[in-house]
């Protein structure tokens, strides 16, 4: 990420400033948190942004590239819409468990709450990595181009779990609004002048 939008010379900062040895990660190996938690700190401060920006951020891209590149097949399977595939979670991980032995992978609960809303719930043993749920939910978001506004109700540090109000909304459909709402627009109206009704009483 932070290569392909920040250039090899800001990535070579950020590893010289969290010690890290690593110069190229592998989609599909897995990592100790630890030089998870300090290659974020360290892009923290070299942009000039927090944690959760950088967390949510990377999740995004993530779900948009490395996932499809690494995961596409069974990505694929997974769901032809964004709540199937948020549904179908649990399922990929286990999937993905099978090839990967070592891998530890968190738990979402999905329940529906109308057509436009989930409440999600996200367990995890790892620690300080709620953004990167959040992005990785808003990367499926742009995946299966649906807007999405997440709004955080739980804390795992309160209640040991993460819950999420999920709203997804279809772009083509916020689109499709918006093009009406002007359609319906009388000519006359646009551009004038709010003042133009007001007659001098002079």
């Amino acid at each position: 990420m932070v290569l392909r939008n920040y250039g090899e010379g800001t990535w070579d900062k950020i590893r010289a400033e969290a010690k890290c040895e690593e110069d190229f990660f592998m989609s599909m190996e897995i990592y100790d948190d630890a030089i998870t938690y300090d290659l974020v700190g360290a892009a923290s401060k070299i942009l000039n942004t927090s944690a959760h920006n950088i967390l949510v951020a990377f999740g995004e891209f993530w779900m948009q590239f490395t996932a499809i590149e690494g995961y596409g097949d069974v990505l694929q399977i997974a769901g032809v819409s964004f709540p199937q595939f948020l549904r179908q979670l649990d399922t990929l991980h286990s999937r993905l468990g099978a090839t990967y032995k070592k891998l530890i992978p968190p738990a979402f609960i999905c329940k529906e709450i109308d057509d436009q809303t989930l409440l999600l719930e996200y367990h995890s043993h790892r620690k300080g990595l709620t953004s990167l749920a959040i992005g990785i939910v808003q990367g499926l978001g742009k995946k299966f181009n649906v807007s999405v506004e997440i709004q955080h109700l739980k804390k795992q540090e309160d209640v040991g779990f993460d819950e999420f109000l999920v709203k997804y909304f279809s772009i083509s459909d916020i689109q499709k609004k918006a093009s009406t709402l002007n359609q319906k627009q009388p000519n006359n109206e646009k551009g004038k002048c709010p003042f133009g009704a007001i007659r001098r009483s002079n």
